[in-house]
């Protein structure tokens, strides 16, 4: 991964499950945490939405603001959100602009065999901007752990 922590988080504009219009630097004066998953209403990418939904509160009282990302349509996303009552917006990147921006469109394998996918991974990004933590063993029952530490 090329990010490294104290230096500038790539901004980008995409659009969430409702097709409005969302950027990075709109969020200057709040810290983010964008976290990156592979697929909507899957039991790993479930676990982890559902720890950030259950804790969310401490984490805005944090100062924090999630956003999720996956390359799942907006439509996956609201239905994801609806199924699970996900107090936060998840970012449609069907066409990879956001993960590549990341790295976290990675070459996996499963089974033996090579694929394209995202890396499970979450930036945390201060006030200003910046990258203060980067986290790539991501334990899905207990995100907000690993974020408030």
């Amino acid at each position: 991964m090329s990010l490294e922590v104290g230096k500038a988080a790539p901004d980008f504009e995409s659009k969430d499950q409702n097709g409005n219009p969302v950027k990075l630097s709109d969020f200057r004066g709040k810290k983010v945490v964008l976290y990156f998953y592979p697929k909507d209403n899957t039991p790993g990418c479930t676990a982890q939405a559902c720890n950030l939904r259950d804790n969310y509160e401490a984490l805005q009282k944090a100062g924090y603001v999630v956003l999720g990302v996956s390359s799942d349509s907006q439509k996956s996303h609201q239905k994801f959100i609806e199924k699970q009552n996900l107090p936060f917006s998840l970012i449609a990147d069907e066409d990879l602009t956001v993960h590549k921006a990341y790295g976290t469109w990675v070459e996996k394998s499963m089974y033996g065999r090579k694929h394209m996918g995202t890396a499970r991974t979450t930036f945390i990004i201060d006030e200003k901007g910046i990258l203060e933590e980067i986290i790539e063993k991501v334990d899905t029952k207990a995100h907000t752990n690993q974020i408030l530490k």
